[in-house]
């Protein structure tokens, strides 16, 4: 194929792929669905127009290799640190039985005994992109009920890793092969896993504290991580997906992964694009409706199997019905990562593609419905309330998790905020830092005094990981005018905001937007002058032991300590606007 036909190819994926995406957000889908669907417009399903070939499946490669390498570094093991042995508890039994459900559906509906294994298989995974997106914009994340889901989506999201390793095996003929494939991919793994948890701790440390400050290179080196972990895997016959996944996890336990994924994020929209893209383009119109009323059956039986499996094994950790219940109906979904096993099956020639649409059509419905099932799952509990009540005993309660509310948030690390933090520590019982600058990170590290995140305020990861909305405080030292109308629009109506600008008419916006202050330096330094200045004509003395004493702070201060132009310039997540 010409490469001008290879670019049209492209171009046709992503403005089909936009058009649709904008359809499925009108309607609350997920965009997955989105790429999915674009997939089976364009390819033998419906109009036939771009066919895959070896470039889009190479690129589609490419996009598995990057989603689970976003994957891993949304596994941040403090996230669920609080409640971890309950959650191995569930994620254990959920697979076991989960799994076992999906081969008896499987065998009831007359699959071949090959078929029926590689459908358990796939049909065992929650749709982690999809529940973690949903209970983020809905700020369940770090609920009690978000993080058992999170928890158990990290132990599945492993679980996956292994299953696509085996599935790359050459030999899989007998129990026999498949014990010894598994062994080796678990010494395998193990020694990869050991590397990256050595690295997360004593090398990417040092290495990304020198290079964090440079934008630029931060995203190249972290690229060329994962790219390192694959070439590592691919030498001892691995799949890339699991060299991706743990260079990802390697990543995710630095303080700088929140900024990190942001950054990478829309890098990997394109490839997993293509990636979905191309499982619709493989699919014929008979294979997606070869088996399409068992995907009906299939769909029904299995939301409503997992649902319950999920709620028995969270109920049986003794948390209230409310939690098992929310933690459950999260968790019904067929995931789109059902389409990423049953792609490598085909590949590998142990299904057919009518099984892989059978799964695909499993994957649309499932996530469809439960979509709607997340973003409504409190509404649906208030009316089954009731007949749930029964679950109910006086020996179940909640963990209480660690997180922030009622707290202040400092925007910069700088002059301004250093001397106010104890002000707003004796007030607050939390005080968040956030700031881009790695030094200021450094010094608040070795302070130990306060919370701090690294990363841009301007990314959205970042400002939910300070709880922004639940802040009753927020100072910002920063004049950028953007990053203060972002701050005044997402805070609560009820937090008070102080914010800082160098211009008359931007602290006038400020003020019409709902700040509280609006620090005016270059007005406070010439208030500042003029009252020098008097004291200096009118009692020199005096004059003299004011500037003695400012002397004597500006000496007492760190070495280290920030300089008014490093608050300038990233310190929040961008250059000055020079």
């Amino acid at each position: 194929m010409s490469e001008i036909a290879l670019a049209t190819d492209f171009a046709i994926i992503i403005v089909v792929a936009t058009i649709v995406g904008i359809v499925a957000r009108q309607t609350g889908q997920p965009t997955i669905i989105a790429y999915i669907l674009t997939g089976l417009i364009l390819g033998p399903v419906m109009f036939d127009i771009v066919t895959e070939d070896g470039l889009v499946e190479s690129m589609a490669e490419l996009g598995l290799g990057f989603l689970l390498f976003l994957l891993g570094m949304k596994m941040r093991f403090d996230d669920i640190r609080e409640i971890l042995r309950p959650i191995i508890n569930i994620a254990v039994w959920q697979t076991i039985l989960q799994t076992a459900l999906a081969l008896a559906v499987a065998w009831a509906l007359g699959f071949e005994p090959t078929e029926i294994v590689i459908i358990a298989l796939a049909t065992v995974f929650g749709a982690t992109p999809i529940i973690v997106k949903i209970l983020t914009d809905k700020d369940e994340i770090t609920s009690l009920p978000g993080k058992i889901d999170v928890g158990v989506l990290i132990v599945q999201d492993i679980y996956l890793v292994v299953v696509l390793a085996l599935l790359g095996a050459d030999e899989l003929g007998s129990a026999s092969e498949i014990a010894t494939t598994l062994g080796v991919i678990a010494v395998m793994m193990t020694f990869i896993a050991l590397f990256s948890i050595l690295s997360s701790r004593y090398l990417l440390p040092k290495l990304f504290r020198e290079i964090a400050d440079n934008k630029d290179v931060f995203l190249v080196v972290a690229i060329a991580w994962a790219f390192l972990f694959i070439a590592v895997s691919e030498q001892f016959d691995l799949s890339l997906e699991v060299g991706a996944f743990l260079a990802g996890i390697s990543l995710a336990q630095l303080p700088y992964s929140k900024e990190l994924e942001d950054r990478i994020t829309p890098i990997t929209d394109f490839f997993i694009l293509v990636f979905f893209a191309s499982i619709g383009l493989r699919l014929a119109a008979d294979d997606l409706l070869a088996y399409w009323w068992e995907a009906i059956v299939a769909s029904v039986v299995l939301m409503v199997g997992n649902f319950w499996i999920m709620f028995y094994l969270i109920d049986r950790e003794d948390f209230s019905v409310e939690t098992s219940f929310l933690g459950a109906i999260n968790m019904v979904q067929v995931s789109e990562f059902s389409l990423v096993v049953g792609a490598l099956a085909v590949q590998q020639g142990h299904i057919g593609t009518d099984v892989l649409g059978y799964l695909s059509l499993m994957a649309l419905l499932t996530m469809s419905v439960s979509t709607y099932i997340i973003n409504y799952n409190h509404t649906i509990y208030g009316q089954a309330r009731p007949w749930f009540s029964r679950f109910e005993s006086a020996a179940k309660k909640d963990i209480d998790l660690a997180e922030y509310t009622d707290h202040a948030i400092a925007i910069g690390y700088d002059e301004i905020t250093e001397r106010v933090l104890p002000i707003l520590e004796e007030e607050y019982d939390d005080v968040v830092i956030i700031d881009r600058q790695t030094d200021h990170i450094d010094a608040l590290e070795a302070e130990g005094r306060y919370d701090y995140i690294y990363g841009d305020f301007r990314h959205g990861e970042i400002r939910k990981a300070a709880n922004l909305k639940g802040a009753s405080f927020v100072l910002s030292s920063t004049v950028q005018p953007d990053v203060n109308r972002a701050l005044l629009e997402e805070v609560d109506d009820d937090a008070t905001v102080f914010v800082e600008a160098e211009r008359i008419d931007d602290a006038r916006e400020l003020y019409d937007r709902g700040a509280a202050y609006v620090i005016m330096s270059t007005y406070l330094t010439a208030e500042k002058l003029s009252e020098y200045l008097e004291q200096y004509i009118t009692d020199p003395e005096a004059f003299r032991e004011l500037i003695e004493r400012d002397i004597d702070r500006i000496e007492d201060r760190d070495i280290g300590a920030p300089t008014d132009r490093q608050r300038r310039q990233a310190e929040t997540g961008g250059d000055d606007d020079d």
